[in-house]
């Protein structure tokens, strides 16, 4: 019994001790198949697994699941004595009671790393990706958009291109491992059930229901989108982009129903007697293309109400002249009027007569006659040197104490210092160079009474 229980004692003791040991060697040992940042170091303890990791060198080469796409120079992984801690805690996370020969890897970040060599790999791996991804199909997002009145919801396509922040990110995670390895990810498309695409639908919608009330001159007319927006798309933050070929056509029937520029003017003259009279320099008429955009905008933004503004003319003022006289066909009530047949001018200034005057118009017998039409008053010079040409003298140069000219031809009103015949006949073989010439002892009251861009009207 004796010999018995000392070979039973001596099997219990053999089997502590290697129970023991087996605990120990669990305690200060990694596991067989353990890897730190891809190195093995199943079987070492924490400061053999730390002199193993200190004596790495770094290959630095990126796989995309099987494509490599770089292959940088190799470089240290710079562990010192003072990473045994780490190695230590990830000794700790992988000890299991019975050896086991479950695969494990980890991630190890040195506390000394070079940061400039991680972030260089991290731009150059940026830069492969990008590359590749030129040459690579793009995904297509699903789109809300507005395609002849009507709002549609485009598929979405999906691509081949590399989503370079997630594998970035990714990464990070193993950027002091010797081969990296990065199971590809994509560039996902838009869904067409997104909350992005739903907010698409719902601007378009709202854009649809807008209306614009569009003022020119004492009219307003109500647009509204739903007749001339017929197509519009969102971009990225939510703006609108839109087309609006319904809105220049409606511009310019306002433009044919209200503008004044090269049209006819009904013109009551001073005896009551209503006549047509073309018109020339005076009118103005909408920059279509100018004012389409400004709609657009208001459209966009919502605006309730805005305002002609991009009008158009000829002459001296290419801005335009007349928009603000919608009364009298127009014409408004502060205009010059000047009859060829009677040679006389009446000068009115807000309906009110200042100023009548016989005057001396061009010279008929040459076809020098003052130009018949609707001008404006382009601007006025006190005292002026006036040159030029007319029939018997090409070129002349005289000074007059006022000029208030309506064509950039050169003709306007003067004093005429030098004239003897102011007959109402004179202009048929006496006439001027096609200014009016008015008296001296009236010219400064007429000159007064003018206003630049006022209408001339001559019959």
């Amino acid at each position: 019994m004796r010999k018995i229980y000392i070979i039973l004692s001596s099997i219990l003791f053999i089997i502590v001790v290697a129970f023991a040991g087996l605990i120990y060697y669990q305690m200060t040992r990694f596991n067989a198949h353990v890897t730190i940042n891809g190195t093995k170091v199943g079987g070492l303890t924490a400061e053999q697994a730390t002199k193993k990791l200190k004596s790495m060198v770094l290959k630095n080469i990126v796989y995309v699941g099987q494509k490599q796409i770089l292959d940088g120079k190799d470089t240290k992984l710079e562990i010192t004595n003072d990473s045994l801690q780490d190695v230590q805690d990830i000794l700790r996370k992988q000890r299991t009671f019975w050896p086991t020969g479950k695969t494990k890897d980890y991630s190890f970040f040195p506390t000394h790393a070079d940061q400039e060599q991680s972030e260089a790999m991290k731009k150059n791996i940026e830069k492969a990706l990008q590359s590749l991804n030129k040459d690579l199909a793009a995904p297509q997002d699903a789109k809300a958009q507005l395609v002849k009145g009507k709002i549609i919801v485009s598929k979405s396509v999906p691509g081949k291109q590399y989503d370079v922040k997630r594998l970035l990110k990714a990464y990070q995670k193993q950027a002091f491992r010797s081969v990296i390895h990065l199971t590809p990810v994509y560039l996902q498309p838009i869904k067409a059930d997104s909350s992005i695409v739903k907010a698409e639908k719902e601007k378009l919608q709202d854009l649809i229901k807008r209306t614009v009330d569009y003022k020119v001159q004492d009219k307003v007319y109500t647009l509204k989108a739903s007749d001339y927006v017929k197509n519009a798309t969102i971009s990225q933050d939510l703006k609108y982009h839109i087309e609006t070929e319904g809105i220049k056509a409606k511009l310019k029937a306002i433009n044919k129903a209200q503008s004044t520029l090269n049209k006819n003017y009904t013109f009551k003259t001073h005896a009551g007697k209503v006549i047509s009279v073309k018109g020339q320099s005076y009118g103005w008429a909408i920059d279509e293309k100018a004012e389409s955009k400004r709609l657009d905008k208001a459209f966009e933004k919502g605006q309730k109400s805005i305002l002609a503004y991009n009008v158009y003319g000829v002459g001296w003022n290419v801005n335009g002249v007349g928009y603000h006289n919608p009364t009298n066909h127009g014409i408004g009530n502060t205009y010059a009027e000047v009859s060829i047949k009677e040679q006389r001018i009446w000068i009115y200034k807000d309906g009110q007569l200042k100023v009548t005057t016989p005057v001396v118009t061009g010279r008929h017998d040459t076809h020098e006659d003052t130009p018949t039409g609707v001008w404006y008053i382009e601007y006025k010079a006190s005292p002026s040197v006036l040159k030029g040409s007319e029939a018997g003298n090409p070129h002349y140069s005289i000074k007059v104490s006022y000029w208030a000219p309506f064509t950039l031809s050169g003709d306007g009103f003067h004093d005429a210092s030098w004239r003897t015949n102011w007959s109402s006949t004179a202009y048929l073989k006496q006439g001027s160079g096609g200014c009016v010439n008015t008296p001296p002892k009236v010219m400064k009251s007429v000159y007064d009474n003018l206003t630049q861009y006022e209408p001339v009207v001559i019959y």
